[in-house]
């Protein structure tokens, strides 16, 4: 019986992983074992429960104010007696977090083959997303079969010098993720303030944000929503404090802006699917809007999801408040500048974690 090991940790990571174990699980031929950091603590165990995801080890690492140091030496300090117990024939990893870094260097000090999961997104520039490109960049040269999203992925690693016999094109769990999640009939508290309004969802917690670019978007959001009246914001908070105590003060007390705790992963894409527009710094949130039609404005200056731009769905736009507020303002006013962005995906096309569970079997 082939053991495969799951390792992951935090909310975004953990959507795209979770329909993938369930997968491995249905397989009589694999034990599948699932080890969980805890990098995002209460914002991975809402993931866990909505998919049933019950963890065979929980390391537990978060802490307060924890850095970057913290989170990667925490991780291979705990990791280590579970790879020494199971011994695992391969270790997933997924995307660009510093939970994949730290098992996948694990894994190679200890000669354990890791599969990456969601492997070739680049924006080649090493601090933008930071840290993630020099995660997911530093994960493929550890990693014995990669399993790429898209071709352009699969063209990256290549051009890295990775053997194109080990790369498969799988398309991304996150979309079996939302054909588990999207409900046509959901309500929820946030839906219901929102009915009869454009509705705009807005996320932002990167590291390389924090300060004066955060700022900016805050000051174009506020400006957007006092300038059209049909538009409500939503803004699920992060929970890092230093973003919450700003997002508090420029944006607290507005009417048509609702600031909430980290929503639950059913809620969120429920949310995401009845938006108008979305406005965020993410990476995997560029990929659900896409698949959903969902106009998407991204505050960064890069993006590594180049189907999505060249889709025309997704666009780069930055952190200048004046920019934001441009843009913005001139797709809510000229309804043929949103058509053309808003492409209907149809049915959302799952099956990306069957194809890796199947390749992984053989």
């Amino acid at each position: 019986m082939k053991k495969i090991m799951a390792v992951f940790g935090t909310r975004p990571d953990a959507i795209k992983m979770c329909p993938l174990v369930k997968e491995l699980k249905t397989r009589p031929d694999v034990k599948t074992i699932v080890c969980v950091s805890g990098q995002h603590r209460e914002m991975l165990d809402s993931v866990l429960e909505a998919f049933g995801v019950s963890p065979d080890y929980d390391l537990s690492v978060m802490k307060s104010e924890q850095s970057l140091f913290d989170i990667t030496e925490s991780i291979m300090q705990a990791i280590r007696p579970v790879l020494e117990r199971e011994r695992p024939d391969i270790v997933l990893v997924h995307g660009d977090t510093t939970t994949a870094f730290a098992a996948a260097l694990s894994c190679f000090y200890m000669k354990i083959p890791v599969g990456h999961v969601e492997a070739g997104l680049r924006t080649y520039s090493i601090f933008s997303p930071y840290p993630e490109e020099f995660n997911r960049r530093s994960v493929s040269l550890i990693s014995d079969i990669d399993f790429a999203p898209t071709k352009s992925a699969r063209y990256a690693l290549i051009s890295e010098g990775k053997s194109p016999e080990k790369i498969y094109v799988t398309g991304n769990t996150v979309l079996d993720a939302l054909g588990s999640t999207v409900r046509v009939d959901h309500s929820c508290p946030e839906l219901e303030w929102a009915r009869g309004s454009r509705l705009i969802l807005l996320t932002t917690h990167r590291r390389e944000n924090i300060g004066e670019p955060m700022k900016n978007v805050f000051n174009a959001v506020r400006r957007i929503a006092d300038d059209h009246p049909d538009v409500k914001l939503i803004y699920p908070v992060h929970m890092n404090p230093e973003i919450g105590s700003v997002a508090r003060q420029m944006l607290g007390g507005h009417d048509r802006i609702m600031l909430t705790e980290p929503l639950g992963v059913v809620d969120f894409h429920n949310i995401l699917n009845k938006s108008y527009l979305v406005l965020t710094d993410s990476g995997g949130l560029q990929e659900e809007a896409a698949a959903l039609g969902k106009p998407t404005f991204i505050l960064r200056d890069l993006s590594e999801r180049r189907e999505e731009i060249l889709s025309g769905t997704v666009k780069v736009i930055g952190t200048r408040e004046s920019e934001i507020y441009s843009v913005i303002s001139r797709v809510l006013k000229d309804e043929k500048v949103y058509e053309t962005m808003h492409r209907a995906h149809g049915d959302i096309e799952v099956g990306a974690s069957k194809l890796i569970a199947d390749i992984l079997c053989r």
